[in-house]
């Protein structure tokens, strides 16, 4: 049952709450305004490309705060923020101490040498393995703010930029410099090459948004919140051809996890490659304000999806990719269902990195295996029921692959 619904909340744990001393407790930015003479800064290095102009049309932003900073690239790096554990409320205020200075271009820019000065020291950025000292000017002031999106991280004040300097030549990644000169090299293979490099996720979506991969006549700029998904998904994909060679899986597992308020509960089977994906929004969470849970689900069988998963949208793709990671690892394919459950703890969206983070962590933690699909339904039961209060019944009677599962041939009997 692919879609969108909702569930009755009045038996849940968790309630529809008053966040107003939750926004209260975020550290404010600093209180500096920026004027449109030069100001000296540096970026964590971080580039952001808007989607709200008329394509191909987009806003190309630098992204770094009102002034200096020593450890600036905690400002925005996903690793740091998960790694030491960072409140969301500190998240807010580094990203709300980012300004993103920007400046219209055209997604072809990145063909040739059509970008201007403005795009060519935002490609620099982008493609730096550390800190860039610059030099800004912005034609006006602007006042520090928070806006949120659900996939991109919540972004800070924006201004247009009248100019801007490097003031050292940005040290780039060795292994991303390589394949931006190679300009015979597909935009795909390039993403795979890089990720083999242990390039990170939130890096390889900053240069895919840069046109910097591909093949060079048909380079283009992505949108920061489109690159985010291409990179889940192409990786995805090709980690789930290769999770196809591998023999199954023999056992039915159970992994439990949590990351800012967002739960995991994954339930594997002994069955060739299939996912499915329901997320459930309690009241009060980030993107739920109603009464009742909101529920979105999205699925693929053994032969992939034909069409975007339009329900669970950039979350569906972020959380495949540490699942299949994780076959890759363990050397055995599975089906997989995942319930996601977004609780008022995640009162604020810091984009769709935390779905990605919060499966990593989740598929980190030791798993429990069971002889029978029946006793691992019962301990998931049990799980969600002390920690949320909710029953998972209603979830799995309205599964896809569960129904496959129990009507279908298997499909081990042809491989």
């Amino acid at each position: 049952m692919a879609g969108i619904f909702n569930l009755d909340s009045s038996k849940i744990k968790y309630q529809k709450k008053d966040l107003t001393a939750s926004y209260k407790s975020i550290p404010q930015p600093k209180a500096k305004e920026v004027f449109s003479d030069e100001f000296f800064s540096n970026s964590p290095p971080s580039i952001f490309i808007g989607s709200k102009l008329k394509y191909p049309n987009v806003n190309i932003g630098i992204l770094a705060p009102p002034e200096r900073v020593d450890d600036v690239e905690v400002y925005d790096s996903h690793k740091r923020w998960v790694e030491n554990d960072i409140a969301i409320n500190e998240i807010l205020s580094y990203r709300g101490n980012l300004i993103n200075s920007r400046f219209k271009g055209n997604v072809h820019c990145a063909r040739g040498n059509s970008g201007g000065k403005f795009f060519d020291v935002a490609q620099e950025v982008g493609m730096a393995k550390k800190q860039v000292d610059m030099e800004f000017q912005l034609k006006k002031k602007v006042k520090l703010s928070l806006r949120f999106d659900k996939v991109n991280s919540p972004l800070g004040s924006s201004g247009q930029l009248k100019d801007v300097k490097l003031a050292e030549n940005p040290k780039l990644n060795k292994s991303i410099e390589k394949t931006f000169y190679d300009t015979d090299l597909g935009a795909a293979d390039a993403l795979k090459y890089l990720y083999k490099k242990s390039v990170e996720d939130q890096k390889l979506s900053q240069v895919l948004s840069l046109g910097t991969l591909g093949i060079g006549k048909s380079r283009k700029l992505v949108p920061t919140r489109w690159s985010i998904t291409a990179v889940d998904d192409t990786l995805g994909k090709h980690i789930i051809s290769e999770a196809k060679h591998l023999n199954v899986n023999d056992e039915h597992t159970l992994y439990f996890g949590n990351f800012l308020g967002n739960y995991y509960l994954v339930f594997l089977f002994p069955d060739v490659f299939s996912y499915e994906l329901f997320e459930l929004y309690l009241p009060g969470s980030s993107w739920n304000p109603g009464e009742e849970i909101s529920v979105a689900t999205d699925y693929e069988d053994y032969y992939g999806r034909k069409k975007y998963a339009s329900n669970c949208v950039g979350g569906y793709y972020a959380a495949r990719l540490p699942l299949v990671e994780n076959m890759k690892e363990k050397k055995k394919q599975s089906s997989a269902l995942i319930l996601r459950f977004e609780t008022p703890e995640y009162w604020a969206s810091l984009g769709v990195f935390v779905v990605r983070e919060a499966m990593r962590k989740t598929m980190n933690t030791i798993p429990i295996t069971f002889e029978s699909r029946e006793q691992m339904f019962e301990k998931g039961k049990e799980i969600i029921q002390k920690e949320l209060g909710f029953d998972i019944n209603c979830i799995l009677s309205k599964s896809v692959m569960l129904e496959k599962l129990k009507t279908q041939t298997k499909l081990t009997t042809f491989f």
